[in-house]
């Protein structure tokens, strides 16, 4: 009678265990099949990325000429390729940092988990951390990003690039010297610690400094600027140094800077 017991009692486990499998196996399908219909992927962006807006925006914007302030252009442009695209949180850090519940969810560079009091620290003796009044004052905005490669050389597109509203640049690519080509005016200089310019004069006096901020040193690399400290590297640059001259000895990589 035990054993029957027993048997009945398996079986019926073995029942459920099925059910409850063939259950999971149905959702798994159909959650595959939601996708492989949508226009989008899993984090919610356009797979076919076509750059063009949808009807009603592009009509919008139609009568609009080559080169003029488009407002709203890249907000709704960003809108139609992620759905999900919002403007919640301000461009850049500020003493309200805190309201922002999300990026206090995820470690850098996705949030600024864990490094409250790092940030509060920087923000307190940061006198600016916005843009200029001008610029703020601007009802619409024509932004240019300048990037690091060669592409711009003897193109001297330096006049057409200075007419933009915003210039942004990065990490520690030179203007002097190059202006015919790059330009001359540095709104923003986008940079992280191992990419940034190492002597004060090199930067340009009228633009802003903006740190991205990769790694949790990356604040603290910053905190120690901000306070006149005694920088301490967040790699071994030495390190890395020697591990390029490995790759460029084993023809892996090329050296393009006549020595690393």
């Amino acid at each position: 009678m035990g054993l029957l017991i027993f048997v009945r009692n398996l079986l019926l486990a073995l029942c459920l265990f099925l059910v409850l499998g063939f259950l999971y196996y149905s959702a798994w399908k159909l959650h595959l099949l939601q996708w492989e219909d949508s226009k989008y992927d899993r984090l919610g962006f356009l797979l076919k990325l076509d750059s063009k807006l949808p009807a009603e925006l592009a009509t919008k914007y139609a009568n609009f000429s080559e080169g003029t302030c488009k407002p709203g252009y890249a907000s709704a442009l960003m809108t139609a390729i992620f759905p999900r695209f919002s403007k919640p949180a301000p461009m850049f850090l500020d003493d309200s940092f805190r309201k922002w519940a999300r990026i206090r969810e995820f470690v850098p560079p996705f949030g600024i988990k864990g490094q409250d009091n790092l940030i509060k620290a920087i923000l307190s003796v940061t006198k600016e951390y916005r843009l200029t009044p001008a610029l703020d004052s601007l009802s619409c905005r024509r932004c240019i990003i300048v990037g690091n490669g060669g592409v711009l050389a003897n193109k001297s597109l330096g006049s057409r690039i200075d007419d933009y509203d915003i210039v942004v640049r990065l990490n520690s690519a030179p203007v002097k010297g190059f202006e015919k080509d790059v330009g001359s005016k540095t709104t923003l200089r986008i940079t992280y610690p191992e990419g940034a310019m190492q002597r004060p004069e090199q930067y340009e006096r009228d633009s802003l400094f903006v740190l991205a901020g990769f790694k949790w040193q990356d604040f603290k690399w910053l905190k120690y600027i901000v306070y006149k400290e005694r920088v301490s590297w967040t790699h071994n640059i030495q390190r890395e140094k020697e591990f390029l001259r490995k790759l460029v000895k084993a023809r892996v990589i090329t050296d393009l800077t006549s020595g690393i």
